[in-house]
């Protein structure tokens, strides 16, 4: 008798799917029985369309979220902000004021505000799909009423001061979109993930902001691509900023560039 899930699993592997047995069963088990919805889900997945489209939630930081396409989809390196916040800011009852821009699903919005919960906090995204996501992991998070979502190009008509901020901005160069696996390439928003011709577009737009934003004692941690290090760095200290440190993930890669006011 045929096994549904060893045959999808074989599928997917020969698709190129990174843990096909794994996203066999997630497909099989968010089918709930349906043979005909399975091998529809699984047709989804044998093309690469991101696993966490097709059942439309994606975990970080140990908490659930809703994701679909249109949204950045949460990465578990960009759990390397939540850590390094806690890490600076070891009062859980502190009343912090947290940007987050460019929130996409608002993961670190949410992880934030369940960590500090006497934190209020603003997510801004220029996409109208990451936006009402945003919204929608708020409130199903029960935090309507700590959180809130604008639309804008990073922060340009916000007035501070913010105690944190934190983004995780687009910063792969243009042409090497395409050359990414195809669940990003061909199904991740663009606008999430391309940072110009040299990955650092947007980094020069939030050195600006975060400076006039940035209240002291507060801190700006800010996500990176491999070999980033060194040029955030150098964009945030040339707009008056003081580079707090560059931290690593759990693979050891250099993630997170921390960047506070000049005492």
């Amino acid at each position: 008798m045929s096994d549904p899930v060893r045959d999808a699993a074989q599928r997917l592997a020969t698709a190129g799917v990174d843990n096909p047995r794994l996203d066999a069963r997630i497909l099989y088990q968010h089918a709930k029985g349906d043979g005909s919805l399975y091998e529809s889900l699984v047709a989804r997945r044998v093309a690469r369309e991101p696993l966490a489209y097709i059942v439309g939630r994606k975990e970080f930081w140990s908490l659930d979220f809703d994701v679909g396409p249109g949204v950045l989809v949460p990465r578990p390196e960009t759990e390397t902000i939540i850590e390094q916040a806690l890490a600076h800011f070891p009062d859980r009852s502190a009343r912090l004021r947290v940007l987050d821009l460019g929130t996409g699903s608002g993961a670190l919005l949410v992880a934030f505000l369940k960590e500090f919960p006497c934190a209020t906090g603003i997510g801004v995204d220029s996409s109208k799909d990451a936006r009402g996501c945003a919204e929608a992991n708020l409130a199903r998070h029960g935090l309507a009423e700590r959180g809130k979502i604008l639309a804008g190009e990073w922060a340009t008509s916000l007035a501070g001061p913010f105690e944190a901020i934190l983004a995780n901005p687009p910063y792969i160069p243009s042409a090497d979109i395409d050359g990414l696996e195809p669940e990003v390439s061909r199904y991740e928003p663009r606008a999430a993930l391309d940072g110009g011709p040299d990955g650092m577009s947007a980094y020069r737009a939030l050195a600006r902001e975060i400076a006039r934003l940035l209240g002291p004692p507060g801190l700006a941690l800010l996500e990176i691509g491999i070999g980033q290090g060194d040029a955030v760095s150098g964009l945030m200290a040339g707009a008056g900023l003081r580079i707090h440190g560059v931290y690593p993930d759990l693979a050891g890669i250099p993630r997170i560039v921390a960047a506070a006011r000049k005492e």
